[in-house]
């Protein structure tokens, strides 16, 4: 907006009008007191200032002006009829004035000087509006990285007192900050503890898992750096988002050793238990076989139910024997993964006919939703089939009111995976439970006492899929179902 200051009212009617023909917002005054009372109200881009005024004269209204911090900065040009000689033009100038205009106004001169002056101070204001605005970026800035590095600072005194290994990684992965007790185990910051050579490497298990944006846990080995003695710990590696992005990974390694030990001495016990548990059990199988042959019983006779149920039994029993020995090679990391390329919708194929043919067909509906993934992928057949025959034999046992169960396959090309799931509509799990059902000998309370098994299935089944470098999971709802899933690289 452009204020005029003139006592003569012609004068401030055919100023105003002339610059309003322009699109020029237009406010006026008749006296300095005026003026300096809207100055003070009102935001000027410029001031057109007549110099012989009663009262305060132009002169006087300038130096006020010049003193005021809104509106020092304002221009002003000067308007005389009779004051052009050199001292009083000089004087207008030193009191702040940026032109000085004579009467008869030329209003193409008028409107040039208005146009120059307005813009500048439009651009000067713009300018001034970005540099507080930049200021107080900066300002926020400072004190953010302050309230940050306060941050950082209690986090990191935070993972010092842990009686953990503790470090963290930035987005990259790269090693950023280690506590004390990360030196027992190594000489370097930016490299991770030496891992037993029969154990995986971190750093490799890291960056598969850094690609897809996942946590790691891992059990590994690792030295100690003044004995060299290797000790079991439990790495647990963690992203840290703001929104979907990854700022840094938070690690810690806890030193699980001793508690391996005791697993192990009762490892080597089910493992020997089971040992000497098969020969007799495969003696007793033989021999019931043998009576079975020679007595050739009619089927339909109380007899030949009562063999056929010894014969289950049996069954039973052995399932639960190589069950025990699995989790023995398991904890011995002797369980054997033969991968070669081969056809998992031969593998699905197989283990859904097994479930068919070993159990009433009244009772069990299988149906097989999504793609056929009829592609070559390296994995061990004989494993990841007994995966699927461990979901499909759990989605019959725990849905006794609901013989529906579905297959679903699904290949993500972007992740490069392919994700095999079984649904039931049976007793479900609750939510607070579901992360523990792949725990070793770990058995859902509401579901102990009316079905029967050790809660090693489970476990052996994630194991296999660990070591084909996939992801197995449940999501489940009480009384409406659950969906056991697993995922396995197509490379």
């Amino acid at each position: 907006m452009i204020l005029i200051v003139d006592d003569n009212q012609s004068n401030l009617y055919s100023l105003k009008k002339l610059l309003e023909s322009k699109n020029f917002q237009v406010d006026t005054a008749s006296s300095g007191e005026e003026a300096l009372g809207k100055t003070i109200k009102n935001n000027y881009a410029l001031i057109i200032l007549d110099v012989q005024m009663p009262g305060m004269d132009g002169f006087e209204v300038a130096e006020t002006l010049a003193d005021y911090s809104k509106t020092k900065e304002v221009p002003i040009i000067f308007l005389s009829a009779v004051n052009t000689e050199k001292k009083f033009i000089t004087r207008g100038y030193a009191s702040g004035g940026k032109d000085y205009v004579t009467k008869p106004v030329d209003p193409e001169i008028l409107l040039l000087k208005v146009k120059t002056f307005y813009n500048l101070q439009e651009q000067n204001m713009a300018m001034r509006k970005t540099q507080q605005s930049l200021e107080l970026e900066v300002k926020g800035r400072r004190e953010s990285q302050v309230t940050m590095k306060s941050q950082i600072d209690h986090f990191q005194l935070m993972l010092e007192s842990l009686p953990q290994i503790a470090f963290t990684l930035n987005e990259d992965g790269n090693i950023e900050f280690v506590n004390c007790k990360w030196h027992q185990y190594s000489d370097t910051d930016v490299d991770f503890p030496e891992v037993h050579p029969d154990d995986l490497n971190i750093r490799e298990e890291f960056n598969r898992c850094h690609k897809k944006s996942q946590a790691l846990e891992l059990e590994a080995r690792i030295k100690k750096v003044d004995s060299g003695e290797y000790r079991y710990h439990l790495l647990r590696i963690t992203p840290v988002k703001e929104g979907n992005v990854i700022k840094k990974w938070v690690g810690t390694f806890t030193d699980i050793d001793d508690q391996k030990k005791v697993e192990k001495e009762k490892d080597e016990f089910l493992s020997i238990a089971s040992h000497e548990l098969k020969t007799p059990l495969t003696s007793i199988k033989a021999y019931v076989q043998l009576l079975d042959r020679k007595l050739k019983l009619d089927k339909q006779s109380a007899e030949a139910g009562f063999m056929s149920k010894a014969q289950d039994q049996i069954e039973k029993l052995n399932n639960l024997i190589t069950d025990l020995l699995d989790v023995s090679k398991i904890e011995n990391g002797k369980l054997k993964i033969n991968k070669k390329p081969t056809s998992l919708e031969k593998i699905i194929s197989n283990a859904v006919e097994t479930i068919i043919q070993t159990h009433d067909e009244n009772k069990v509906n299988i149906k097989w939703h999504g793609i056929n993934p009829d592609i070559l992928i390296p994995l061990d057949e004989v494993r990841i089939e007994q995966v699927l025959i461990n979901f499909l034999t759990n989605a019959i046992k725990y849905s006794p009111q609901n013989n529906q169960i579905i297959v679903t396959t699904f290949v993500d090309e972007e992740k490069q995976e392919v994700k095999v799931s079984v649904t039931d509509f049976g007793i479900g799990i609750p939510d607070f439970k579901q992360h523990a059902v792949f725990h070793k000998f770990y058995r859902v309370e509401e579901s102990s006492l009316q079905f029967q098994g050790m809660g090693i299935g489970l476990f052996i089944c994630s194991e296999i899929i660990k070591q084909h470098h996939g992801t197995i999971g449940v999501s489940s709802k009480v009384e409406e179902g659950s969906t056991f899933y697993f995922t396995l690289p197509l490379n």
